[in-house]
């Protein structure tokens, strides 16, 4: 694989994946550590279209925005208390390393 994906977690996403994403060597940020707490879901998209981040969240506001034809650089979404945070870990380390990064350009993924 050429270049990998780079996730970026929004607010309502346990510190915890990212932490085990990043003991697994995954390009990681989040919401908190990039001072955008009191960003709108668009300024969130907009920080990921300029890092090249595909933003992993919980948030069904993302799912509005992406049928709305917003431009991003993919989104991972997964429902609350759905899934255990050892799937949701295991599903992004999957989709880490099968997917290319313009693989999830304007792309919706649900886990």
């Amino acid at each position: 694989m050429s270049e990998t994906i780079r996730f970026h977690l929004d607010e309502n996403v346990t510190i915890i994946i990212a932490e085990a994403l990043r003991r697994r060597g995954i390009n990681v940020t989040t919401t908190p550590e990039q001072g955008l707490i009191s960003a709108s879901d668009e300024e969130q998209l907009a920080f990921c279209l300029s890092q090249s981040r595909v933003i992993f969240t919980q948030d069904t506001d993302f799912l509005i925005l992406h049928s709305q034809g917003a431009s991003h650089t993919g989104i991972i979404f997964c429902s609350q208390g759905s899934r255990s945070i050892g799937e949701i870990i295991r599903s992004l380390v999957l989709i880490w390393e099968l997917l290319e990064p313009e693989e999830m350009r304007q792309h919706l993924e649900f886990i």
